[in-house]
């Protein structure tokens, strides 16, 4: 960015700062007026856009709340991409930090479920393990294997009940949120994602696959985590959900196909 184009940016999003030098108006003089409309567009353009992206938010501060907040936000954090779908990934990190909100510790868990949603929504398209695939290995392929995740998926592991907010602020007649923590996991079988709540073990498990450990490891690292892991209940998630991508054999077998 240029310096005139810093100066540029630096105008639109603070109030105290003068008009760019060279801005003037069909008369020549300085476009005080005509600067500050495009200011507040710009400004009401991104906090619709936060708005947007976060409707929970939104819903459980107020709108005026949310717009007052966001505002704030706008002029700390501006835009370092000109594609807005990617705008306020580091929304949540400041409504954590931000004092005022401090006596509702869940909303930044909460934003992050939001933002999740809409990167599983802009990721790339997979084809998902069918079930029969699972089926056709024998107990120690599958032991040894690797199963990699769909870029559409996302974990979302919090000390609130996430899910449950998101829910009651979303769909009718939902039931109020639990008091306990809860891993949730962003998932896009079709064309829209949605979140779906995870048993016990089963963001453990998730995050053991991410990281490359094969089936085996993967399950026991579940089950030390939680006893009552259900593998039967979370396999059938990742399935129906179309969370698994691939299965690969472990690395020493696949080396030993690569280099046939």
């Amino acid at each position: 960015m240029s310096q005139d184009q810093q100066i540029f940016s630096t105008a639109i999003l603070s109030l105290q700062s003068p008009v760019p030098a060279g801005l003037t108006n069909g008369c020549g003089k300085v476009a005080n007026r005509r600067f500050s409309v495009y200011r507040n567009n710009v400004m009401d353009s991104l906090i619709k856009a936060l708005q947007t992206g976060f409707p929970v938010i939104s819903k459980l501060l107020g709108e005026q709340n949310f717009k007052n907040i966001a505002g704030l936000f706008v002029r700390q954090h501006p835009p370092a991409s000109p594609v807005i779908n990617q705008y306020g990934d580091n929304f949540p990190a400041f409504l954590k930090d931000f004092k005022p909100l401090e006596h509702l510790p869940y909303l930044a868990d909460t934003a992050r479920l939001e933002f999740a949603l809409r990167r599983s929504y802009h990721a790339a398209d997979a084809k998902s393990v069918h079930p029969s695939e699972i089926d056709a290995l024998s107990p120690e392929q599958l032991n040894a294997a690797e199963l990699k995740m769909s870029p559409c998926a996302f974990l979302i592991s919090s000390a609130w009940p996430i899910y449950g907010i998101w829910n009651y602020n979303t769909a009718p007649n939902a039931p109020k949120p639990p008091v306990q923590a809860q891993d949730v996991l962003v998932v896009r079988p079709n064309f829209d994602p949605y979140p779906v709540l995870l048993p016990p073990g089963g963001a453990i498990f998730f995050e053991s696959l991410k990281q490359k450990m094969n089936f085996f490891d993967a399950v026991s690292a579940a089950q030390d985590d939680h006893t009552d892991f259900d593998l039967a209940a979370v396999l059938t998630i990742f399935l129906t959900q179309n969370v698994l991508i691939e299965i690969r054999p472990n690395s020493r077998e696949r080396r030993q196909q690569e280099n046939v």
